[in-house]
């Protein structure tokens, strides 16, 4: 009954184990490029705020600097 439960006895199937090595690798990288995505997102969206707030100045409508 253990053994129908268990699987058989003989030790894991290299294919297997080489499967999951290469999956786990495959989520290791997806999780690296997730990140650097997200870095390169939150620059943007930095860089547009900063545009949009260097747009919203208007310096022919600015009081002149005082001397």
């Amino acid at each position: 009954m253990a053994k129908a439960l268990l699987g058989y006895v003989g030790g894991s199937d290299p294919r297997l184990l080489a499967e999951m090595r290469r999956l786990q690798q495959r989520v290791q990288d997806l999780e690296s490029e997730l990140v650097r995505i997200q870095a390169e997102n939150d620059a943007l969206t930095a860089a547009a705020s900063h545009d949009r707030i260097m747009e919203s100045v208007d310096a022919h409508q600015a009081e002149p600097a005082l001397t």
